[in-house]
């Protein structure tokens, strides 16, 4: 099993930036994905998630209108695209794949707000 994250990296305050996260090695369709986020001695927080079919999204409050989460079944990829950023919001971000109480763990990627 493998959750690949990739497009992290610098960006200014007000910018956008698309990160993606390429699964493989079990069944994509079968399971909700979500976003989280960490930052240094805070807890991993829930950025969105997507069901398995995409036929529900969720986010988490601070994010609404600014962070969009999608997926594509068929290139097994979820995607979130990140708008108006704020310093706040450096971090690495996570991608996870779950389906019942089974969950698998992308390695992270940062991004990083600043001017």
């Amino acid at each position: 099993v493998q959750l690949v994250e990739s497009g992290g990296g610098l960006v200014q305050p007000g910018g956008s930036l698309r990160l993606s996260c390429a699964a493989s090695g079990f069944t994509f369709t079968s399971y909700a994905m979500s976003w989280r986020r960490q930052t240094p001695g805070k807890e991993r927080e829930l950025v969105a998630s997507i069901g398995s079919v995409a036929r529900y999204t969720n986010y988490a409050d601070s994010m609404k209108g600014r962070f969009t989460i999608s997926r594509d079944n068929v290139k097994n990829t979820v995607y979130q695209q990140k708008d108006s950023l704020i310093p706040d919001e450096t971090a690495v971000y996570y991608c996870s794949a779950r389906r019942s109480a089974t969950v698998y763990w992308g390695q992270g990627t940062q991004v990083t707000v600043s001017s």
